[in-house]
């Protein structure tokens, strides 16, 4: 019988809960079709600028990530730095309202744009590193898990909120339910998507205090200027003894190429829907609330098959129906579906873009529960967590620039965003393939 879990774990996982709307509302369903399909002068110029904001990210992150891990590692207490990274994380995202349509100059959307993924994103290193100290390492998966399904659960919670009081649905004016957009929201400024980081900053303020407040955090070993030192002494130590690491090693390569596949996906899905499909953001709304709950559902399911079976066979089979997926996807379009035709007007067009994103999102969530919880597993006993998680976002950023410097290259090569996201399809094969040569801990030997 699965132990009952401690407070300090459910505040942790209320974190996920906290920080998703900024992957739901920002970077897939309601703001990034915004950016592409208004503040930008035309769709494909656009995707392109989307992408370009997506690889000045990465490369940041990739930068700065192992080095900022080895330093708390040194330090000791992950919650300072998640504070610090969190009131950046807050800054960028109020500051998104100024995301009008047309903007020009175009340089306060970078900045905010870039604070807010910046600063989510290294949150995470240090709340995933935080997962082993939480309960006893076999509740470890199903405490990764339920940590992403209340994320996901998050995610159709504030989407459907948006969609009632928010969003402006098609012509009217009106919410979904026929209301006219709270706080005078006017769509023709385009405040309804532009509130959406304002939005966003409130629900993390509110949602990630709990954990603040709850979880448990290491002590502290070493002030900052000698943590600092220790810190990039062991780094350097870790790089010079990785190579011989050689499964850890292929784990990184593994992950590195098909969460950069996901990460693709997931930045250009809306934005692919909004311009091939035509979609309105109700439409996208409602796409966002099904890959949300299904990404709640797969996430909590791969977190029991994950305690089943162990993480890689979780990896494998949501890597392959992603790919999958993917295929349908891209073979989708207004008068098109898998190379068949149909008419202009008929809706089938959006029932399987619908299913694909209920597919997408069960996927994606166990998928990333999965991901992390296997480092733990190849990790333990070689590196230090925060570390190793430093270390597992530069894997993830350091070839992050691929899928949205290919995607925005196809785009502007072809003319044609279908053909501008093909190139996630390639990541995800690649990266299933490397992962085969990985080994779990019973039998890897180095």
């Amino acid at each position: 019988m699965p132990l009952k879990l401690s407070r300090g774990a459910r505040a942790w996982m209320l974190f996920d809960w906290a920080n998703q709307p900024f992957y739901t509302l920002i970077i897939t369903f309601i703001f990034a079709p915004y950016v592409v399909g208004q503040v930008a002068s035309d769709p494909v110029a656009g995707q392109t600028l989307w992408a370009s904001l997506q690889l000045v990210g990465a490369i940041c992150i990739a930068a700065l990530a192992p080095v900022l891990g080895a330093i708390a590692d040194a330090a000791g207490p992950r919650k300072p730095w998640i504070g610090g990274f969190a009131l950046l994380f807050v800054t960028g995202c109020l500051g998104l309202w100024l995301a009008i349509p047309g903007m020009d100059p175009i340089w306060p959307l970078v900045i905010c744009f870039l604070a807010a993924f910046i600063g989510s994103e290294f949150m995470l290193i240090f709340i995933n590193a935080m997962l082993p100290d939480l309960n006893p390492r076999s509740e470890m998966g199903r405490i990764s898990g339920s940590g992403w399904a209340m994320g996901y659960a998050g995610g159709v919670v504030v989407l459907v909120l948006v969609l009632a009081f928010v969003a402006p649905s098609g012509d009217t004016g009106k919410t979904l339910l026929g209301f006219a957009p709270l706080f005078g929201l006017d769509p023709a400024l385009g405040e309804p998507q532009r509130a959406m980081g304002p939005l966003t900053a409130l629900w993390f303020a509110v949602f990630a205090l709990p954990m603040f407040l709850f979880t448990p955090d290491v002590p502290r070993r070493l002030g900052l200027s000698k943590a600092v030192g220790q810190g990039i002494t062991s780094l350097k130590a870790t790089f010079r003894k990785l190579p011989a690491q050689g499964n850890l090693l292929r784990y990184f390569i593994a992950s590195m190429v098909y969460r950069d596949a996901l990460a693709g996906l997931f930045a250009f899905g809306g934005i692919y829907a909004s311009g091939v499909l035509g979609w309105g953001i109700t439409q996208l709304g409602i796409f966002g609330i099904v890959a949300a709950l299904t990404g709640a559902v797969g996430a909590w399911a791969g977190g029991l098959a994950d305690r089943a079976y162990g993480p890689k066979p979780v990896i494998i089979t949501s890597i392959l129906g992603l790919i999958l997926v993917s295929i349908i996807a891209l073979a989708t379009s207004r008068t098109m579906i898998l190379g068949l035709p149909v008419s202009a007007d008929s809706n089938l067009p959006d029932l399987v873009f619908y299913a694909c994103g209920a597919v997408l999102g069960a996927g994606a969530g166990s998928l990333q529960s999965a991901s992390r919880t296997f480092l733990v597993e190849l990790a333990e006993d070689r590196l230090p967590m925060t570390e190793a998680f430093g270390i597992y976002a530069l894997a993830g950023k350091a070839t992050a620039f691929l899928a949205p410097l290919s995607i925005g290259l196809v785009t502007r090569w072809t003319g044609s965003q279908a053909l501008g996201v093909s190139p996630v399809i390639v990541l995800f094969a690649i990266g299933l393939a490397l992962l085969y040569s990985v080994k779990t801990n019973p039998e890897a030997t180095a």
